[in-house]
């Protein structure tokens, strides 16, 4: 079973930033933002001298959902906040994929969590859809 909701845009590479600019307006949309954001590829490269395509991490939050799930459980801030991820895959095509908090909430085992789970699922669902229909 796959951990995230992905759309792999046969796109050129070159539009990463636009890409990523569209991904973060689209989650703030959805009441999302960002919380953390890593550019794996300068990090990596600057640590361990390390090479890869374009790769960005943004860390994103909805707080209302972020505060519930809290709430519920206290230790839910350890899988938060649900992660973006942007990169370039080997075909030189952009995929954008997030979280699927449905997978990384069934660990709790609670009744609300997972009913509060299938709510976020459902908006990164959205934001994948609109993210695809806005680049195909």
């Amino acid at each position: 079973m796959s951990i995230v909701i992905s759309t792999e845009l046969e796109i050129d590479a070159d539009r990463f930033k636009e890409v990523e600019e569209a991904t973060r307006e689209i989650l703030a949309d959805h009441g999302f933002g960002i919380l953390t954001e890593i550019d794996a590829k300068e990090t990596l490269k600057k640590k361990i001298d390390a090479e890869i395509r374009p790769y960005k991490i943004l860390g994103a939050c909805n707080p209302p959902f972020a505060h519930k799930a809290i709430v519920l459980v206290p230790e839910m801030g350890a899988l938060l906040p649900c992660n973006v991820i942007i990169y370039e895959n080997e075909k030189n095509n952009i995929v954008v994929s997030a979280m699927k908090p449905k997978e990384a909430m069934s660990i709790v085992k609670s009744k609300e969590v997972s009913i509060l789970a299938d709510e976020v699922n459902e908006i990164m669902k959205d934001v994948i859809k609109e993210i695809d229909k806005r680049f195909s």
